[in-house]
C-alpha cells in the first residue's frame, strides 16, 4: 500500500511540474503581444533589413552569383566549396554555403510576412504604415527574386509560418510571378526619397521599381520591363539619380549613397566590437565578409577570384583620349591594376610583385577595402551596391532593343560608355548585333556585381560553351546547373515536396 500510495505521489507531482512547464510567461514578448504600435511596425520593418548582415547575404549569395557564372572561380583549398561553385560538382544537396543562403532567405521572407501580417491592424500614421507595408513587399519580392534565380522551384509562403506548413513547391513561373506582384505593389506604396537623414538606405520606388524590371527580364517580359524602368527615364525618378563622374565612387567607403546608388545594402562598424575577426564578440554582425573571403593570399582567404579572360575583354577598346578602360583597375587587383606592372601595383600596403611574384592571378576588387585600409575581416564596412542607374540605363537599353526599338536604345548605352571615356557606338546594327554589343557593355561595366548570372540566364548562354572561358562550364549539364539542388533537410520535414530536375 505504502508503494502505491508513493507512486501515486510521484505521478502527480511529475504532471504537476508538466503543467508548470505549460504555463506561459506573461511578461515575454510573443508574436500576438508584439505588433501595438508604430514603434512596433517599424522595428518589425527594421528586423527585414536585418537580414541583409546574416552570412548568406553578406558573404555566401554573392559568390553563387559571381562564381558559378563565366567570370569568377573558386579555387578554395576547401575542394568542396571550389567544386560547388566552380565545377559545378555540389557533394550534397544539404551543403553548408548553399543552404545558408536559401534559409537565410527564407527567414527574410518570414519576417516581411510578419510585417504584411500585422501592420494593417495597427492604429498609426496611415502613410507611415503603408510605406512600411512596402519595405515589406519589396523584401519579400526581393527574397523570392534570389530564390528564384538560384533555386526557381521553391516553396511561395505568403502567410507567417507555422510547424504544420507543408505546401508543395510552386513551379519556377509562379515564383517569378509572385515577384513581380510584391514588387509591384512594393513600388506603389514606397516613397521617391526620405528626407531625414536617419532613413538613408531605406528601399525607394526607384528600388523596387528597378528590381522588378530585372524580374520581369528574367520571365522574358521586356514590355513590362520597360515600364518599370521608364519610372528613371520619362517619370517621376527622372531627376533622382544619375551617373557619378567617377566610377570607382560606386564602390569606396567614403562615397556611399551617391547619386548613382539605386539599391545599397549598408554595412558599418559596431563600436562595441573588439577586433574586426573577433566573432566571440556579441552583436558582430553588422559588417560585412566578402571582403575577407574575396580577398587575395595574405589578405584574405581567396575563396573567389576573377578569371583572366574577363581582363582582355576590357583590353579590346582604348578610350577617345586613348588610354585603357578606367573601370578595369577598379573591377580588379591583378598584375597591372597600375599600368605601370606589378612593381607598381599595390595590393594593401605592398606591391603585387613583392607579394605575388609573377603571378596571373586576377581577384574582384569592387567591394574590397584596399582603398582605405591594409586588412580585410569578416567585418566589413563597404556598403553592396546591388543596383546602380548605369545598370538601369544598360537594362533600358536591352528592353528597348527586345521590343523592336534598337535606334532609341544606342543613347542609353552611349551614357555609359561615355563615363568611361569611349567613344559612342556606331549606329545601324541589327537587333542581334545590338544584344552581343551588349553584351560585351553589361561585362565591363557590371563584373564582380553578382549580376553575371542571371545575365547569361536570361540571354540563353548557360552551357558547355562556355568552358573555352571557364572550364568549369566542361560539367554544366542543361536542365540541371541552372538550378541548385533544394536543401534535403526541407525535403526530409515536407514530403509534398520534390526535388529540382535530375538532382
Amino acid at each position: 500500500m505504502k508503494k502505491i500510495l508513493f507512486l501515486l505521489f510521484v505521478t502527480v507531482g511529475l504532471y504537476s511540474c508538466e503543467d508548470e512547464l505549460d504555463i506561459v510567461n506573461p511578461n515575454e514578448i510573443t508574436n500576438e503581444s508584439f505588433w501595438q504600435d508604430e514603434v512596433d511596425a517599424i522595428k518589425g520593418v527594421n528586423a527585414c533589413y536585418s537580414t541583409l548582415h546574416r552570412g548568406g547575404f553578406s558573404r555566401w549569395q554573392p559568390m553563387f552569383y559571381d562564381l558559378r557564372s563565366d567570370v569568377g572561380a573558386s579555387f578554395s583549398p576547401w575542394s568542396d566549396l571550389a567544386n560547388a561553385l566552380n565545377n559545378f560538382i555540389q557533394p550534397d544537396s544539404n551543403f553548408g554555403p548553399a543552404v545558408d543562403v536559401y534559409f537565410d532567405n527564407y527567414v527574410g521572407i518570414n519576417r516581411a510576412n510578419q510585417v504584411i501580417a500585422n501592420v494593417p491592424d495597427i492604429n498609426m500614421d496611415e502613410n507611415l504604415k503603408s510605406r512600411i507595408l512596402g519595405e515589406a513587399y519589396f523584401f519579400r519580392g526581393m527574397h523570392y527574386y534570389h530564390l528564384a534565380s538560384l533555386w526557381g522551384n521553391v516553396v511561395l509562403q505568403l502567410e507567417p509560418s507555422k510547424p504544420t506548413d507543408l505546401s508543395p513547391n510552386a513551379s519556377e513561373a509562379e515564383v517569378w510571378s509572385q515577384v513581380a506582384s510584391d514588387l509591384t505593389e512594393a513600388a506603389n506604396r514606397l516613397p521617391i526619397s526620405y528626407s531625414d537623414n536617419n532613413d538613408i538606405g531605406r528601399i525607394t520606388k526607384g528600388g523596387a521599381n528597378a528590381l522588378l524590371a530585372k524580374a520581369y527580364m528574367q520571365m522574358q517580359d521586356y514590355n513590362s520591363a520597360k515600364i518599370a524602368l521608364d519610372y528613371f527615364i520619362t517619370g517621376e525618378g527622372l531627376n533622382v539619380y544619375d551617373l557619378v563622374a567617377d566610377y570607382y565612387d560606386n564602390f569606396k567607403v567614403s562615397t556611399e549613397f551617391n547619386q548613382e546608388s539605386i539599391i545599397e545594402w549598408s554595412y558599418i562598424e559596431n563600436p562595441t566590437e573588439g577586433t574586426d575577426n573577433d566573432v566571440d564578440t556579441a552583436n558582430h554582425n553588422y559588417g560585412t565578409s566578402i571582403g575577407q573571403f574575396y580577398g587575395p593570399p595574405g589578405v584574405g582567404f581567396t575563396d573567389a577570384e576573377a578569371l583572366r579572360w574577363v581582363v582582355g575583354e576590357f583590353e579590346i577598346e582604348r578610350t577617345i583620349s586613348d588610354e585603357r578602360d578606367p573601370r578595369l583597375p577598379v573591377t580588379f587587383l591583378y598584375d597591372h591594376t597600375n599600368e605601370a606592372g606589378p612593381t607598381a601595383t599595390m595590393v594593401y600596403g605592398q606591391s603585387f610583385q613583392d607579394r605575388y611574384g609573377n603571378s596571373e592571378r586576377v581577384f574582384f576588387r569592387k567591394f574590397l577595402h584596399d582603398h582605405t585600409r591594409d586588412f580585410e575581416g569578416f567585418r566589413g564596412i563597404n556598403n553592396y551596391r546591388f543596383i546602380r542607374f548605369a545598370d538601369v540605363l544598360l537594362m533600358y537599353a536591352e528592353c528597348l532593343n527586345a521590343i523592336g526599338s534598337t535606334n532609341d536604345a544606342y543613347q542609353y548605352v552611349d551614357r555609359v560608355r561615355a563615363r568611361a571615356g569611349l567613344a559612342p557606338l556606331a549606329t545601324g546594327m541589327s537587333q542581334q548585333e545590338f544584344l552581343n554589343q551588349l553584351k560585351h557593355e553589361r561585362l565591363m561595366e557590371l563584373t564582380g556585381e553578382g549580376h553575371r548570372w542571371n545575365d547569361l540566364k536570361r540571354w540563353g548562354d548557360l552551357g558547355s560553351q562556355l568552358s573555352d572561358k571557364d572550364p568549369g562550364f566542361n560539367n554544366f549539364i542543361i536542365g540541371k546547373h541552372e538550378l541548385l539542388p533544394i536543401p534535403q533537410r526541407d525535403l526530409d520535414i515536407n514530403p509534398n515536396m520534390d526535388q529540382n530536375p535530375m538532382w
